[in-house]
């Protein structure tokens, strides 16, 4: 059926027709769609066109382009999480209705090195727990966790036999955490995480860096948090100062 060219841009129209699809199941998760020749044809419009509506519909991680394959319908993300309030990744997975586990897959004491002595605050003699760990949604695995805990923080002896850095910080040093100070990026492959992380290599990661500080304002905790792209969707609320504030103009 061929698409009027006289009502707006006609790949926004594109991208309507082929989100409804989407949506009515008539291309599913995972699917490949046509080729780009036969799409165009079927959808009246030149490829030109059709390839401007598909690079939009995959910025809008709609759709997954893998370059020599062809293009796929994006999977959904399992999580669709807002940021305001602090939660551990293992109680955003709860969160979600999902079930969470963890692969740990290293712990060690490491020296600190200048940037943790500025972040902990700590000196050449304090040691940090570095854990390494995998965790998994309903088996599938979604977010590589590196975290660095101060030494003096952990006093007693603990195993490492629970999801939660949160739970065992708290319990273990009886501490709570208040609040994180957090940095969001994209990054591309990685070589060692995507892999883990079962990840092909046009799925790109989510980089969550967040120090945490317990109630006395200590910073106890530096997390380095790699989350796939396609299983995670970050959404944060944020609300103008409809009453003004130390920055507002003031009347002269």
């Amino acid at each position: 059926m061929s698409m009027e060219p006289d009502h707006g841009h006609l790949y926004l129209q594109v991208i309507d027709r082929l989100k409804k699809r989407i949506e009515e199941g008539t291309y599913r998760e995972k699917e490949r769609l046509p080729s780009e020749f036969d799409l165009a044809k079927d959808l009246g419009v030149s490829r030109a066109t059709l390839r401007e509506a598909l690079r939009v519909l995959e910025e809008e991680n709609a759709v997954v382009r893998r370059h020599g394959v062809g293009t796929f319908v994006a999977p959904k993300p399992l999580l669709n999480s807002g940021i305001e309030q602090l939660h551990s990744v293992t109680g955003m997975i709860k969160n979600a209705g999902l079930r969470p586990r963890t692969i740990f897959l290293n712990s060690s004491e490491i020296g600190s090195t200048e940037e943790d002595k500025n972040r902990f605050m700590i000196t050449d003699q304090d040691e940090l727990l570095l854990v390494e760990r995998v965790l998994t949604a309903n088996g599938e695995p979604i977010v590589y966790c590196l975290d660095k805990i101060p030494k003096y923080i952990l006093k007693e002896p603990f195993a490492l036999n629970q999801d939660s850095i949160f739970n065992l910080i708290e319990e273990k040093a009886k501490c709570r955490i208040a609040y994180a100070v957090s940095e969001i990026e994209p990054v591309g492959y990685h070589e060692k995480i995507s892999p883990l992380l079962n990840c092909d290599p046009e799925i790109a990661l989510l980089l969550l860096k967040q120090l945490h500080y317990d109630e006395a304002e200590r910073p106890v905790l530096y997390s380095v948090n790699y989350f796939r792209a396609d299983a995670f969707r970050f959404q944060v609320v944020r609300r103008r100062n409809l009453f003004g504030g130390a920055n507002s103009l003031k009347k002269q």
